[in-house]
């Protein structure tokens, strides 16, 4: 096979230091939440708003975005834990489930936003295309930790998987679709489509949200529908395939109801 046939997989799922070990999943995740706050602050100081209420309003949402993640993971995928309930806690071995997280991390972030006397609608219009962008570069975490891909393919940009992280009805299998690259460029177009939206004012304040929620749900939909990992099933079909058109219905219905008028300030 010629080398440029397939995309390499990092060999360690750390960075070694010498002195410190950094676990690549949670230095993708930092990143990925650094990014969103410099975009959400950017956007929010756009609309008028300042800087330290995405500061203030992150220092909740985050930590409970991640809780929530670990939370959902876990409940979702609870036959995994039995007999070692104490490996529910190893966040930084992987396991987050993200919708789980970005549904605590938003009703937390709302709740603060209230108590600062900020619109939840405005805040939410400057905070929700930073989202797809914290995803796209969480993500790559699973790429280091050769996890989460999908099927056996042979196109150019079949993601190289070594044998210790191969599924073993795949042992003679080299390379997978990279699903962590199809959801991350999804992540990064929806960010750019919502951003777009949104200058145009084609939705009412605070119905961004619909849009987003519709767009992740598309997005994950077609690529859970992809991924071979262990998953928990509800009439056979993947739990997460459940909740992508769950979204798809309440983000459709959501943004249909912020519909206004082009160029519209009401």
């Amino acid at each position: 096979m010629n080398i440029f046939a397939f995309l390499p997989s990092p060999s360690r799922g750390s960075i070694d230091l010498g002195f410190l070990d950094l676990r690549a999943y949670g230095m993708m995740i930092a990143l990925g939440v650094v990014a969103a706050v410099w975009v959400a602050q950017k956007r929010w100081v756009a609309k008028g708003g300042h800087e330290d209420d995405i500061t203030a309003i992150a220092s909740w949402a985050v930590p409970a975005g991640l809780i929530g993640a670990r939370v959902y993971h876990v409940a979702t995928d609870w036959k995994r834990y039995q007999g070692s309930w104490g490996d529910a806690v190893k966040i930084w071995e992987g396991g987050l489930g993200i919708p789980g997280g970005l549904a605590a991390g938003i009703i937390v972030g709302v709740l603060v936003a209230r108590k600062r006397g900020i619109s939840p609608s405005g805040i939410l219009d400057a905070v929700i295309p930073s989202l797809p962008i914290a995803q796209a570069i969480g993500r790559l975490g699973n790429w280091f930790n050769q996890e989460l891909f999908g099927g056996p393919t042979d196109l150019p940009w079949g993601l190289k998987i070594d044998e210790a992280h191969r599924p073993t009805e795949f042992m003679d299998v080299a390379t997978f679709h990279p699903t962590f690259l199809y959801e991350g460029l999804w992540n990064l177009a929806l960010a750019w489509f919502l951003m777009r939206v949104d200058a145009r004012r084609v939705l009412k304040p605070g119905h961004l949200l619909g849009l987003w929620i519709f767009g992740y749900g598309l997005g994950r939909l077609w690529v859970e529908a992809l991924r071979i990992d262990h998953a928990s099933l509800i009439a056979g079909v993947r739990v997460n395939i459940w909740l992508s058109m769950i979204a798809l219905a309440a983000g459709a219905l959501i943004t249909l109801k912020g519909r206004q008028k082009l160029g519209s300030d009401k």
